[in-house]
């Protein structure tokens, strides 16, 4: 298992154009490595794939109707070197998936919805960059322009997401919190996700 995350860990540092690395002695108990932050955030997320977890809102300025008494799960569903893939599912709707993926600079997270015929929905493919290298704990995906080519609708709505800043936090075996804020306003969103307690994975529809 060991060797089979630092294999991850140096196929990430190949995709994002290389990474520096300190290898310390620990004496009989092996050897400890100090990686970059964002390596070791990547490792945390990759140890959850295939799993899922239950959620719960813990925030909502302004309040979310559509998720008002809905249970709400996560499902990491797709790992590899360029991305990981992880649902977000809102009582039966398991169309929404946040986006995981390693860039020269450091991580994007990407927002994808699709409907039930899967056809992808007008507000999708937004997200943001990390600006910094965060720690091995949590990440800040600062808003970016939106993708070009979709609906003016959804380019009026997400310009309006100016200043918007999403965070991915981990700590391992005990919770995953997804926020975002918006800088300037009172606009917050916050759930919880517990590691510490699996549920069976969904099967496919």
């Amino acid at each position: 298992m060991f060797h089979s995350r630092r294999l991850s860990l140096i196929l990430v540092c190949m995709a994002v154009g290389g990474c520096s690395e300190v290898e310390r002695n620990r004496g009989e108990a092996g050897r400890e490595y100090d990686l970059d932050p964002q390596l070791v955030f990547w490792e945390h997320l990759q140890d959850l794939c295939g799993a899922s977890y239950a959620g719960r809102l813990v925030e909502s300025v302004p309040a979310d109707e559509a998720l008002d008494g809905q249970p709400l799960a996560m499902h990491v569903h797709e790992c590899d070197v360029a991305q990981v893939r992880v649902g977000f599912f809102i009582g039966d709707d398991r169309f929404r998936d946040w986006v995981v993926t390693p860039t020269a600079a450091g991580l994007r997270l990407t927002h994808r919805r699709v409907h039930a015929n899967g056809t992808e929905d007008d507000i999708s493919r937004y997200g943001g960059e990390t600006l910094g290298p965060g720690t091995a704990r949590a990440q800040d995906f600062h808003a970016d322009a939106y993708p070009a080519g979709l609906t003016v609708e959804a380019e009026a709505l997400t310009a309006e997401a100016g200043g918007t800043v999403w965070s991915v936090e981990i700590i391992p075996d005990s919770v995953l919190v997804y926020e975002l804020r918006r800088e300037g306003s009172d606009a917050r969103f916050r759930v919880e996700f517990d590691l510490s307690r699996p549920l069976e994975a969904p099967q496919p529809d």
